[in-house]
């Protein structure tokens, strides 16, 4: 079922997380949880991750997001609820 405009979550994942596989990890447990959006990169080495989905799903999500991959190091997850600007079917790695 797609969502679209209304209350979305925005994470912003910190430490050794590009180049160890995070975007795939979190589009793999997106799937699990049933959740919906996108990850990508940024350029300041971060990983951004835009989510919606069930109240119970993103906070298993999250807490997924924070233990990473074993292949990297989390630092930090900044979470912020946002609001959409536009809509999901599905979750997609960004590039």
């Amino acid at each position: 079922m797609p969502v679209s405009a209304g209350d979305g979550t925005h994470i912003l994942v910190s430490g050794r997380v590009q180049g160890v596989g995070y975007r795939y990890f979190a589009a793999a447990r997106a799937k699990v949880h049933g959740i919906v959006g996108y990850v990508r990169n940024l350029p300041n080495g971060s990983v951004e991750v835009v989510a919606a989905g069930p109240r119970v799903a993103l906070a298993y999500f999250i807490g997924d997001l924070e233990r990473g991959p074993s292949s990297g190091r989390v630092r930090s997850c900044q979470v912020a609820a946002i609001p959409l600007t536009e809509q999901f079917s599905e979750f997609s790695v960004r590039y």
